[in-house]
């Protein structure tokens, strides 16, 4: 493994946040930074530019890709009781952001204060595939519900309806669907409708509502509980399926944020009608403390007034670029061909072009070996004459940007 973490210029830094931090462009614009890369950039889908190694010249490569903005998402959460006579909860929001077949580490998204029958929105950033995350608590701080949902390609309206007697029966179900038309009611269409329940700190995916007394959950407006929970294709296929299982919904790696009693780190955030919060402004706002054990979003050399202090803090949070072992970023280091090969791998989710290439100078052990196989499948690197890597060569901040630039589609006019 690399012995020390990867570090990027300015250059990368500002060209990597065009595509990494899309779903904080909200966050990056409260504090007015702007990208001198993008507004010198095109579209141009038709190449793909593949640094040589020699020299740091660039080679424009006809290629298919399969490169296209993501789906915007958004959602409506309401907190509903009707059997019971609990008159406020607290819902903890937290986001496992999807990356191509994988999740991101969750990430803490605030504490919100509920009165039965409110709603709140959610919105700008959230993306197809996110998964949220909800543990409600009551007033006293016991924990007694959660839910995990997918974020449609459409707005979505949420509904979390609680038993008659949750501190007893901490059964939850979520029945939530499309809502096209913005109303936050779920639409006339499928919808997915399933229970959880928490035992201490495990919560199970109940296959089926058998063994609950569903007469609590119904109220006007909802469909009738199925016998069989419908769930989204994630939840009940693949690497990341939950139902029928129990999972640890504290588990020992998450944000001091998530594990902490509700107001005891952040104030709790009451819902007022009407309340809308923006993705973005959530995750600057919270990301010291609502990010997972062991990720580091602050350096010493990077000033609170720097200039892409809120890019390379993002980044950071993403597990895109980290720092050195004594805390700091080095914004003015070199970049290797390895390295940028490591962070084309994280930021870039692209079709494959070409076959990979056992370069000579890349051993298996070598610590960017898979990032580098895989950045040249995709297309970037060309290999002139020889079957090296050079895996330690620099690059002068042209090569790199050009290089992000077209792995994004764009061309310089």
């Amino acid at each position: 493994m690399n012995p020390i973490n990867l570090s990027w210029s300015k250059l990368v830094v500002t060209a990597v946040s065009v595509v990494a931090l899309s779903p904080i462009s909200s966050a990056l614009a409260v504090s007015r930074l702007s990208s001198p890369v993008a507004s010198k950039l095109g579209n141009s889908p038709q190449t793909q530019l593949l640094v040589g190694q020699s020299e740091g010249e660039a080679i424009d490569i006809p290629v298919n890709t399969s490169f296209s903005p993501e789906k915007k998402s958004a959602f409506t959460l309401y907190i509903w009781q009707p059997g019971g006579t609990i008159k406020e909860v607290i819902a903890r929001i937290s986001i496992k952001s999807k990356y191509g077949n994988k999740y991101r580490q969750e990430r803490f998204l605030g504490d919100y204060k509920y009165k039965i029958k409110q709603k709140a929105k959610f919105v700008k950033g959230f993306k197809l595939g996110d998964r949220i995350v909800i543990r409600l608590y009551d007033n006293t701080n016991r924990f007694i519900g959660y839910s995990e949902f997918v974020c449609l390609p459409e707005n979505t309206a949420v509904n979390l309806i609680l038993s008659a007697n949750p501190t007893e029966n901490k059964v939850v179900r979520t029945f939530y669907g499309f809502d096209v038309n913005n109303d936050s009611i779920v639409d006339n269409t499928n919808a997915y409708d399933y229970f959880t329940e928490v035992n201490n700190q495990k919560v199970t995916f109940l296959n089926s509502s058998e063994k609950i007394n569903i007469v609590q959950y119904q109220a006007a407006g909802f469909a009738k509980v199925a016998t069989t929970g419908t769930y989204p294709t994630s939840f009940s296929e693949g690497d990341f399926a939950v139902v029928g299982k129990s999972i640890n919904a504290f588990d020992s790696n998450l944000a001091k944020a998530l594990t902490a009693n509700p107001g005891s780190l952040v104030k709790l955030t009451p819902i007022q009608d009407n309340s809308s919060f923006e993705l973005g402004e959530l995750l600057s706002k919270y990301r010291q403390i609502g990010v997972a054990k062991g990720i580091q979003v602050s350096f010493s050399d990077i000033s609170k007034n720097y200039w892409a202090r809120e890019y390379i803090s993002e980044l950071a949070a993403m597990e895109v670029i980290g720092g050195f072992p004594d805390d700091s970023f080095r914004p003015n280091a070199p970049v290797t061909r390895a390295e940028l090969a490591a962070l084309l791998q994280k930021v870039f989710i692209k079709s494959k072009v070409r076959e990979a290439i056992n370069f000579k100078d890349v051993p298996k052990r070598y610590w960017a070996y898979d990032a580098i196989r895989e950045a040249y499948e995709m297309g970037f690197f060309t290999i002139l004459n020889s079957k090296n890597f050079n895996p330690t060569q620099k690059l002068n901040r042209l090569d790199v940007l050009i290089t992000l630039a077209k792995g994004l589609n764009y061309k310089f006019t």
